[in-house]
């Protein structure tokens, strides 16, 4: 935990563009400041049906230095909102509650608590000066007004400075026509996914598809809208240009065998093996502990069998994120087939927010898997709406270049693209404070800490996708990896030994209580079916 004391503004930080275009204006005589803020892409052409992204924020102001509070407001629409405040450094330790009232019906929610285990990553991205402290986000579906308050509790003895709500309309895209571009992305699909294809708007709940002889793929979900409630960077070159292909699609739960049915939701499957790709990154497994990134080249070797918990006297050093395509691994004619993924210009992502681009690790050693918290009251087709208003929230609110994790899932065992720079490249995310330089982060859509069950769908496309991913770098899902800790994390301490499971828990890395208690709890069987997965090196 950082403590007020310790604000130190980004001395090597850019700022990035400024998205604040609107007007300030006073809603319902409260005296409470809104500033609308453009989603950053061009509205959609006459006829088009497309509506673009945006975002909104309530300035909570006030004399009380423990608490904030604003009363039922009247706002413009929006579909998922989060507290955010002036300085990243600045941990904030209290509590925040909102009700929200629904835009059909009129009726208000009751209180729900906004979780507060966001990290700006200790890459250069999080050094911007524009980065921000924030809460996670909670998706409420389409709403018109809020009620909040904020009160710093224990330790804290003041609400952050520059407190306000963030608003986010998701907008909302035409059946294959997303606002992804080429930018970081690999020509809009992330490197290994298809064209897009528009695909009926309905997506199913979880059911449980009988195995089949061969793989059979469909066409990609193209994003519904917003009808049935609506819908999170480093620095870095452009991506590589070798481009390998593959099938985006919307696979339903993957049946326990060694050739698993994936169709896209609303859509009958079409018979045939899904696209091979024509490369992907390759890494020589290792026992060996992995270094932490440094601007130094590597070393021979990094510690050997380290004790969790002693410090290394020396700054342990290992491979560096490269913003250097090549030297991301080149692809390799053994890598398996990836699992059906829908990308980026398939649930929309407005390419025009991301201003840098991406950066690459040497290597994927371990996976995380995440939650996005907030809420499970959502519809599988809500899941691209949902994406697109964490992307503009980690974007426009906690001022990351790009959306922090690399892959979604929802409820469903739909997999997305999550950043830009190529599904099978090792892409440097922002999603495990301390262990980002490592690993790539997997966060299942709902909240698995307040009731919420992950689905056998979503259990096995986590399984599927963290078997592929860890297989192109040789890396095997049941095993065990010494990674050295880039930080403080509440677990580890900086330059510390931490022996993990090549898929762990947020939790297993950074204090939180993410990815939530039954999704955790999950893990075990997770690593199992990865194991076990068509998509591992070897099956």
């Amino acid at each position: 935990m950082s403590p007020r004391g310790a604000r130190a503004r980004r001395a090597n930080g850019k700022k990035r563009a400024v998205w604040l275009a609107a007007g300030v204006v006073v809603l319902g005589g409260t005296g409470v400041t809104a500033v609308a803020v453009s989603g950053g892409g061009e509205d959609a052409g006459p006829g088009d049906g497309s509506r673009p992204v945006k975002a909104h924020v309530l300035a909570l102001d006030g004399k009380d230095p423990k608490r904030r509070a604003l009363p039922r407001t009247e706002t413009q629409t929006f579909s998922l909102i989060g507290v955010s405040w002036e300085d990243s450094g600045d941990t904030f330790e209290g509590t925040a509650q909102l009700r929200t009232r629904k835009a059909a019906t009129g009726e208000w929610s009751e209180w729900r608590d906004l979780d507060f285990d966001v990290r700006a990553p200790e890459s250069a991205e999080g050094d911007a000066s524009d980065v921000r402290g924030a809460s996670e986000p909670l998706w409420v579906g389409p709403s018109d007004g809020v009620e909040a308050r904020v009160v710093a509790d224990g330790k804290e003895t003041a609400v952050p400075d520059a407190l306000r709500l963030d608003m986010i309309d998701p907008g909302k895209t035409v059946k294959g026509k997303g606002n992804g571009g080429d930018k970081g992305s690999g020509k809009g699909n992330g490197k290994g996914n298809g064209k897009p294809t528009a695909s009926p708007d309905a997506t199913p709940e979880p059911s449980d598809p009988a195995p089949t002889d061969a793989p059979t793929t469909a066409a990609p979900s193209a994003d519904p809208g917003d009808t049935t409630g609506g819908s999170g960077g480093g620095e870095g070159s452009q991506p590589p240009t070798d481009e390998p292909t593959g099938s985006a699609s919307a696979p339903a739960e993957p049946a326990p065998s060694t050739a698993p049915t994936e169709s896209a939701p609303g859509t009958d499957p079409t018979e045939g093996p899904p696209d091979e790709p024509t490369g992907a990154p390759t890494g020589a497994p290792t026992d060996e502990p992995t270094g932490r990134p440094s601007a130094e080249p590597p070393t021979s070797e990094a510690p050997t069998d380290p004790a969790p918990s002693t410090v290394p006297t020396e700054e342990p050093t290992g491979p560096a994120p490269t913003t250097d395509p090549s030297g991301a691994p080149e692809p390799s004619a053994t890598a398996p087939t990836a699992p059906a993924i829908v990308s980026r210009a398939d649930w929309g992502a407005d390419e025009s927010l991301v201003q840098d681009p991406p950066a690459y690790l040497n290597k994927v050693d371990a996976v995380f898997v995440h939650h996005t918290a907030g809420t499970n009251d959502y519809t599988c087709a809500d899941s691209p709406a949902i994406i697109r208003a964490i992307l503009t929230f980690h974007v426009q609110t906690n001022g990351w270049n790009d959306i922090g994790y690399n892959f979604f899932v929802d409820k469903c065992g739909t997999v997305f693209e999550g950043r830009a720079g190529g599904v099978d490249r090792p892409v440097l995310g922002a999603h495990t404070y301390g262990f980002n330089s490592y690993s790539s982060g997997i966060s299942l859509l709902g909240d698995y800490e307040n009731g919420g069950t992950p689905t056998a769908a979503a259990k096995q496309a986590i399984a599927d996708l963290a078997a592929w991913k860890l297989g192109l770098h040789g890396v095997d899902p049941e095993a065990k990896v010494t990674l050295t800790a880039a930080a403080d994390t509440g677990v580890w301490t900086k330059g510390q030994a931490a022996t993990l499971n090549t898929v762990s828990g947020h939790r297993d890395g950074y204090a939180t209580l993410c990815p939530g208690a039954s999704l955790y709890s999950a893990l075990p069987g997770i690593r199992s079916a990865a194991g076990n997965s068509p998509y591992a090196t070897g099956n």
